[in-house]
Parts: C-alpha cells; sequence; structure tokens
C-alpha cells in the first residue's frame, strides 16, 4: 500500500454497525464489565481508548512499524524513552536539540543519575568514542532543530546496535513521509505529533512507534503507569490531520525549497539552513535518507545584532510569530529566546546558533504571498 493510501485508511475500516468512515469519539473514562474483570478489553480510557487506538494503529502503519504509543504531548513522548533508563546510566544525543528535549535531560534526568553527552553525531567516530560501558542510548534528531542538520540514521543505528544501544530518532521535522527511521534500523521513531502529523496547530500531543516487542511492552506499561496520555477528541483532529498529511507535506517542501533559494540570493542574508539546497553540508545524505527535504528554513540575517533580527520578524505581516512549526500557516521563531531558550549563550554559540538566527516553519499559502511578506520585513 504506498503512502497517500496509507494515510488515508490505515488502522480503520469503516465502523461495522454504523458504517462511519471516520472513527467514533470516544468521549468515555469507563466501561461496563459484565463481572470484575470480564470485559470486552476496554476497561478505564487511562490505559486503552478506541480512538487512540485506531490512531496509534495509523501511525504505526505510517511509520511500518509493529507498534505505536500516543502521549499527551511531544515531550511526555520525550520523558518516555528517558524512564527507560536507570541511575549510572548514559546517553549519547545529537550536540544539537530542540531546547525542551536538552531540558529534560540536563534538568530533569540528570539530577537523579542519568548521564549524558552531546556529540556531534555526523562524525561516526567520535559517536563510538564516546561510547562507554554504561552508555545504554543514543538520540539523533534529524533534521535537527533549529540549524536542519542531519544524522546518517542507518550508520548510527548500524553502530548502536553493535554496542547493544537503543537507537531513537526525533523525525518530528521530517513526518513520516518524508523518512521512516525504523526502515533504517532505528529502534524507537519519536513524533511531536503537534506539528506535522497534526498540521492545524489545534492539538498538542507525542508518540513513540516501535517493531521491538520489549519496547513495546515497556511503553504500554507506561502508558497505563504514568496516565500521560491524549484525549479522544484530539485523537480524532489527528486523524483527520492524517488523511492530508501526503498533500501539506508536498506544498510544504516546494514552498520551503522556494523561500530558501530566495533567502541564499539575498543580501541582507548571511547563511541559509535547508537541506534541499547543495550549499547544505548533508545534502547528499539528505537526498539519500530523505524523500523530500521538508518544510523547515532557518537563516542568519547578515550582521550580528539581535535586534535586527527581532526587528525583522516584527515587520512580518502575513507570517506569524509564534512557537510550534508544521501547521498550515507559515510561522516564524527567533530561537535564542524562544526553542532554545534553555541553552546557555555559551552553549549556543557551540551549536552554532547565533543572535541573528531565524527559523520559518513554512506553510502551505501561496508561495508568491509568503516571499513578498519576507521581502518586505528583511529589506
Amino acid at each position: 500500500m504506498k503512502f497517500a493510501t496509507k494515510a488515508i485508511h490505515a488502522g480503520y475500516e469503516p465502523d461495522p454497525a454504523t458504517g462511519a468512515v471516520m472513527p467514533p469519539i470516544f468521549q468515555t473514562s469507563t466501561y461496563a464489565q459484565k463481572s470484575p474483570g470480564a470485559h470486552t478489553g476496554y476497561e478505564y480510557s487511562r490505559m486503552q481508548n478506541p480512538t487512540r487506538d485506531v490512531l496509534q494503529a495509523a501511525l504505526a502503519g505510517l511509520e511500518n512499524g509493529k507498534a505505536a504509543f500516543c502521549y499527551s504531548s511531544g515531550m511526555a513522548a520525550v520523558d518516555a524513552v528517558l524512564k527507560l533508563l536507570r541511575p549510572g546510566d548514559e546517553v549519547i544525543a545529537s550536540l544539537d536539540l530542540y531546547g525542551g528535549t536538552f531540558r529534560m535531560m540536563k534538568q530533569i534526568f540528570e539530577p537523579y543519575g542519568v548521564g549524558f553527552h552531546f556529540v556531534d553525531l555526523k562524525n561516526a567516530g567520535a559517536f563510538e568514542r564516546s561510547i562507554g560501558p554504561n552508555t545504554r542510548l543514543v538520540w539523533m534528531e534529524t533534521p535537527s532543530n533549529p540549524l536542519l542538520r542531519i544524522t546518517d540514521i542507518e550508520l548510527i543505528s548500524s553502530l548502536a546496535r553493535k554496542n547493544g544501544l537503543v537507537s531513537v530518532v526525533d523525525s518530528t521535522f521530517a513526518s513520516p513521509f518524508l523518512c521512516n527511521p525504523l526502515d533504517l534500523g532505528a529502534d524507537v521513531v519519536m513524533h511531536s505529533v503537534t506539528k506535522y502529523l497534526g498540521g492545524h496547530s489545534d492539538v498538542i500531543m507525542g508518540a513513540l512507534v516501535v517493531n521491538d516487542e520489549d519496547l513495546a511492552a515497556q511503553f504500554l506499561f507506561q502508558q497505563k503507569a504514568t496516565g500521560a496520555v491524549p484525549g479522544p477528541q484530539d485523537c480524532f483532529l489527528v486523524l483527520r490531520g492524517l488523511k492530508t498529511l501526503h498533500l501539506r507535506m508536498k506544498q510544504h517542501c516546494e514552498n520551503a525549497l522556494q523561500v530558501a533559494r530566495w533567502l541564499e540570493n539575498h543580501a541582507n542574508v548571511a547563511r541559509v539552513y535547508y537541506p534541499g539546497l547543495a550549499s547544505h553540508p548533508e545534502h547528499e545524505l539528505a537526498s539519500r535518507q530523505m524523500r523530500d527535504f521538508g518544510g523547515m528554513v532557518s537563516f542568519d540575517l547578515a550582521g550580528e545584532k539581535a535586534s535586527d533580527a527581532i526587528a525583522a520578524m516584527e515587520r512580518l505581516r502575513l507570517v506569524t510569530v509564534g512557537e510550534s512549526l508544521g501547521g498550515v500557516e507559515s510561522l516564524c521563531a527567533y530561537p535564542p529566546k524562544m526553542s532554545h531558550a534553555s541553552y546557555s549563550k555559551e552553549e549556543r554559540g557551540k551549536m552554532g546558533i547565533k543572535d541573528t538566527l531565524i527559523r520559518l516553519s513554512v506553510g502551505v499559502e501561496d508561495i508568491d504571498d509568503i516571499i513578498d511578506d519576507l521581502s518586505q520585513a528583511i529589506g
């Protein structure tokens, strides 16, 4: 079954009782039992909900996985992965990560005795040299936030497997339409469903997809034990969003490439970060690993003043300044004060995040309107 067909049909057949082509929203907290323990498979909606089951089956299908688990936010999904660890365990993570992931690692789990090493995973040798006797997991984010760096999932996952490590890929920027990390050897693929999977800036959710039965059992238990699960209404909204994922992503990619090319030729832009450009250091890898290059574009304004970047953003009229990404509308973010405010200025400098960096989530509006707005804002 091809992707577009799976996006519309995976995980659900029309309701046998009514013929409904969309799954019902099972807005219930509990389920009737004929006798204690004698139930239909549904006991309590923290543990199971039919609407959530349909969404999880759909996400597993889109990622070519055996099981998917949905959480109340992307950060709850990150939390579920890190709860696989115990005090003394260590993690090797991408040098550049979403600020919320970095914050959780350093401020939540590190005080409990989990160690974190942030490594440039583009350098396989540096990754292997970082592996120690207590290393248990490698965390990749590709394309990375906000500099759109690309990690070789197949290579790092292979090295992780050789060393007995669990390999995790945050594939939020790619979505299943552009890349399927499980097919490349990763053990876990993570999504902030809030972004491209939902696609309409109206829901908060996270998800994990796996093929390994032991990992699936652990994540299933966590859903039951911790209760960080989404409600059925949110699951319904994401199911609706999935049905147009392939259509939206094609337009996101087309628009983003045109924006990136336009920015690359702009006198007031010092550098553009977009894996679809031949100038991107990992363009060749991205061409092999991804089906297209995504809807995210970051760029440095010429000069060094943060105030110039902020002023340009304040002049935007169509593009909305705001947190998040992946919606149908174009959004603009300033990483030093928004997505990566959890990093110190020194840490951002090591990552290559300048004070003049602007991140765009290029929407599906008419490309001429998007570029016109950027043109009047940047000068």
